[in-house]
């Protein structure tokens, strides 16, 4: 352990953040460094706690969090630097993007503020590409044998560099512009630098990873092409079927899908030219309400209000979450709690049990949306929902976006010609080595298990890459 009073004698110090009014006017990263004398502190308040929750409950990658927080504390930190990759492939994203569940599992969490591990862990990855310690590795030998990996989002990319350093030959297809999936088009760059990710791939690329970009798997190289020419393969493709609202007026204009609004301002700020056929989704001066309360809702509330929107509302149809301690949830369990975000710190006014009923409209354009409030109570079936009487509204609305979550992978295309077993939630059915239905062909992250954490995606690329080294070997 770091320090045996540690816990004792420092308290939790959140790192700084920029102010609302600077970090509204552009889309840089709003979490500032600690310094290093304070993350010291911090990295020692790392407890002697017998069982490492945060480790072995909290992390979906295992990290071995009480170890590198012992190697920050003493100054040791290449050795830190080394420790945090053997578990994962994208610490500086990881602590960047991820909610922290290792924190809510953390034993001082029972009682008292928990490690500050996400900041510990993001400084630790930080300094090592500043102090070159992070470099490529080269396989021992060379296996002769060629991977696709397919999708090119936090489970795709830890798994073909998985694999390239099992000594395959990795090509990564992607049907966007540029590599990254959710990473690169998802995350807003106020959350996730994209030059972060992009010192990342260049690691992966001096790896031996090859990729090629604006590919559709199925139709450009054809699934034929793909088991013909390739020893095996990996399908990390995400869920990318978003959860859509059943209403009347949902087709009228200025009513989109969150990811949508999301991935063209990134490509936005990367400089990037629209399309033909595309028009600008823009909020400068608009009401905008933002359908659903999770991290893509939250993303777009911060997005709307860079892009000057004259107000934002963000419409949750579940109950309001207790503030502070939830009875029904337990620790080391994550908690449902209210939490509120950098974006919604930003300006919003947010809304809990909300029904959106229909939308209605001046001409082809969105003008009005029209609810009402909801009770939920407990049965034997789990919580019912029902209209709350007299509590009918219409607010005038320029612009209504829609992240209730996403529904489970494509099916059209590559899965259906592929002819994949799905599971009762249209996900993509696995076997405990990550096989799919088709031999030779695996599968990870999201397009497996529906739309979850970044850190979950990684763990399931490294699995299925394990799987499919293991499958290949024995050939």
């Amino acid at each position: 352990m770091p320090k045996p009073t540690g816990f004792m004698e420092y308290r939790r110090r959140e790192p700084s953040r920029r102010g609302v009014t600077e970090r509204v006017n552009d889309y840089f990263e709003i979490i500032l460094p600690l310094p290093r004398n304070l993350l010291l502190q911090q990295a020692g308040r790392c407890m002697d706690c017998g069982i490492p929750f945060c480790h072995a409950m909290g992390c979906p990658l295992a990290n071995r969090i009480p170890e590198f927080d012992d190697l920050v504390y003493r100054g040791r930190w290449r050795k830190a630097c080394e420790n945090l990759h053997s578990t994962n492939n994208f610490p500086e994203i990881t602590g960047r993007v991820c909610p922290g569940t290792c924190e809510t599992a953390c034993t001082l969490a029972i009682n008292d503020d928990p490690v500050l591990i996400r900041q510990i862990e993001r400084q630790i990855a930080d300094r090592g590409f500043e102090e070159g310690w992070i470099k490529p590795q080269q396989p021992a030998k060379k296996t002769g044998k060629r991977v696709a990996v397919v999708g090119s989002g936090p489970a795709g990319l830890a798994a073909a560099q998985q694999l390239a350093r099992a000594g395959h030959d990795v090509v990564v297809f992607e049907k966007d512009a540029r590599i990254g999936g959710l990473l690169r088009c998802g995350i807003p760059d106020f959350k996730l630098d994209k030059r972060i990710l992009d010192r990342r791939l260049e690691q992966m690329k001096a790896e031996g990873v090859q990729f090629e970009t604006g590919v559709v798997v199925g139709q450009d190289p054809s699934t034929r092409h793909l088991t013909r020419d390739f020893d095996a393969v990996c399908l990390a493709v995400g869920a990318e079927v978003p959860r859509d609202l059943d209403v009347a007026g949902r087709g009228l204009e200025n009513v989109h899908f969150a990811m949508e609004y999301l991935t063209q301002q990134n490509r936005v700020n990367a400089g990037e030219a629209m399309g033909p056929d595309e028009s600008r989704i823009i909020a400068k001066d608009k009401i905008v309400v933002v359908i659903g309360g999770g991290d893509t809702g939250s993303d777009c509330i911060g997005t709307a209000r860079r892009q000057g929107a004259r107000e934002i509302h963000q419409f949750e149809i579940l109950p309001k979450p207790p503030e502070a301690v939830n009875p029904q949830t337990f620790w080391p369990a994550w908690p449902t709690i209210l939490r509120t975000s950098t974006s919604q710190q930003e300006g919003c006014h947010r809304r809990w049990c909300v029904l959106t009923k229909r939308l209605s409209g001046l001409g082809a354009a969105v003008s009005e949306l029209h609810g009402c409030e909801v009770d939920w109570t407990d049965g034997p079936r789990g919580s019912a929902m029902t209209e709350k009487p007299g509590t009918e509204f219409s607010m005038k609305v320029d612009m209504v976006l829609l992240a209730m979550g996403f529904v489970h992978v494509v099916h059209t295309g590559l899965v259906e010609r592929l002819g994949l077993e799905l599971d009762e939630r249209g996900n993509i059915r696995i076997d405990e080595n990550h096989m799919t239905s088709h031999e030779g062909i695996f599968a990870a992250g999201d397009a497996t298990s529906g739309a979850s954490l970044v850190v979950r995606a990684i763990n399931e690329g490294r699995q299925a890459a394990a799987g499919l080294d293991r499958w290949l070997l024995r050939r």
